[in-house]
């Protein structure tokens, strides 16, 4: 179990690093954004070439940050009944949904995917809009995520196994809004007073 969560540490680093980096897509997508907006409004230049880079930018970050995501525990839970069973049961609850929603759908995914883009990239699939972009690096972005969220599943699962077995401390334990709150508050006065 300790080589698997030394496989679980390098996939939870690496899922960070790549998570942290999106946010610096987002910014150049923003400058793209708006680049695009001033010259089509200041000399009636436009492309859509720049539209669809920002459309493949903002995709990118989502795609590729969804294993962060994932990581961070910052998915979408309906905290009324998550809430209401024992940290026990919610490790259950995680596991199953790991084991038999998340990793299935993620595999099959990458499945559909490989021929997906393979295809694009093999006929040098372009954009039907005039000026517009290949295509087959959009498409790649969802295989690369979808890879990126296979691996961070399954270091999910692996933690999950560990902290029923008592190995390691749950690292994002749960806490409903009230006690996610109080934690915020609690975090932002340790800055304030830094």
């Amino acid at each position: 179990m300790r080589s698997l969560l030394g496989l679980s540490s390098i996939i939870d680093r690496f899922n960070e690093l790549v998570g942290r980096s999106m946010g610096w897509l987002i910014l150049i997508a923003v400058v793209v954004s708006a680049t695009n907006a001033v010259s089509r409004k200041l000399f009636s230049i436009s492309s859509n070439a720049w539209l669809e880079l920002q459309w493949y930018l903002f995709g990118a970050a989502f795609l590729l940050a969804a294993a962060y995501t994932l990581r961070e525990n910052g998915h979408v839970r309906i905290d009324v009944l998550y809430g209401r069973v024992s940290d026990r049961t919610r490790q259950w609850i995680d596991l199953l949904g790991h084991l038999f929603f998340l990793m299935p759908f993620a595999v099959l995914m990458i499945w559909y995917l490989v021929p997906y883009v393979t295809q694009s990239y093999n006929s040098g699939e372009v954009s039907t809009n005039s000026g517009g972009l290949i295509i087959w690096p959009a498409k790649a972005f969802m295989l690369i995520g979808f890879i990126l969220l296979t691996l961070q599943g399954l270091s999910e699962i692996i933690k999950k196994i560990a902290i029923m077995q008592g190995l390691i401390e749950d690292p994002s334990p749960f806490h409903n809004a009230k006690e996610q709150a109080e934690l915020e508050a609690q975090a932002l006065l340790q800055e304030v007073r830094k």
